[in-house]
């Protein structure tokens, strides 16, 4: 009876217990209620006044892009600044909405200010990236369309965005390449196609027992006939180097820079079968040795 007695007095208290806090709790709901609900209000004007935010930028973003396509100015620069102005807006925006959930905007530029030395420090990076893409737009080393070269880490391939931090090149298997603005701003670059036309430089070996003068002609005819090959510059076919197994012959003329590469393969391949017809050996690389015999006494 004793054990009975007190296993209910333990659940009377528990009951007891459970039954405060359950008031506790409806109490303090009851009291805060109007907290909750303007809270709950704010959340949801907080989310509202987002997106009708976002659909805004989007659209001042689209009347500025439509502006600098109307105006001269070249597609990185285009790109360049609607990255940064989507980058302010929202900036604009999110702090707005803090401002409107009770955030002291005083006390957050006050504070922004007093870091302002640690935050640079951490995005010394962003901040040279950054940089490095004013000085891209305002020098112009390369526009959007350019064939570049980056020299420090051989990266190549077509500009094809020049935006806040970053350049995207696209190579030629399709494949993008993004490389911080500040690294492209401080290293040196080649720029394949800043230029309308190209000089294209061969060169052909021939054995030292072929015609010299008659592979000099068969070269020669198929550069001057060749289509890609502009005809009012200079044309060159030349003994560039006499080389340990071979005559080294030069080639040179100047092409439009969109055809460099299809010239290129073609008039290559047009040479060697035109040096078949004509039979004149291209030699591969190889070791002659001759044997002295010692003559009996």
């Amino acid at each position: 009876m004793d054990t009975t007695s007190e296993v209910t007095k333990e659940v009377a208290e528990v009951t007891t217990q459970a039954v405060e806090g359950v008031n506790r709790f409806t109490q303090y709901i009851n009291e805060h209620i109007p907290n909750i609900i303007g809270f709950g209000i704010k959340v949801l004007l907080a989310f509202i006044f987002f997106f009708i935010g976002a659909k805004l930028i989007k659209l001042l973003r689209r009347i500025v892009r439509r502006s600098l396509e109307r105006s001269t100015v070249d597609k990185g620069v285009e790109q360049f600044v609607d990255s940064a102005v989507k980058v302010l807006l929202y900036s604009v925006l999110i702090f707005t909405i803090a401002a409107n959930f009770g955030v002291d905007t005083t006390s957050v530029a006050a504070l922004l200010a007093s870091g302002g030395v640690a935050i640079g420090f951490a995005l010394q990076g962003s901040l040279s990236n950054f940089a490095g893409g004013v000085l891209i737009l305002l020098l112009k080393p390369f526009v959007v369309g350019d064939y570049i070269i980056e020299d420090s880490q051989k990266n190549e391939g077509t500009v094809k965005e020049i935006q806040i931090f970053y350049t995207k090149l696209s190579t030629v298997d399709n494949k993008t390449i993004v490389i911080p603005n500040g690294t492209l701003a401080n290293t040196s670059l080649t720029n394949v196609t800043a230029k309308d036309i190209r000089r294209l430089d061969l060169n052909v070996d021939i054995s030292y027992e072929a015609d010299l003068r008659k592979a000099k002609d068969v070269i020669r005819s198929l550069v001057e006939h060749d289509e890609s090959v502009l005809k009012d510059m200079e044309q060159l076919v030349f003994v560039d180097q006499l080389a340990q197994s071979s005559v080294v012959i030069g080639i040179r003329a100047w092409v439009k820079t969109e055809e460099y590469w299809t010239a290129r393969w073609r008039i290559l391949e047009e040479i060697k079968l035109s040096l078949d017809e004509n039979q004149i050996e291209i030699p591969y690389r190889q070791v002659a040795v001759h044997l002295k015999e010692e003559k009996k006494s």
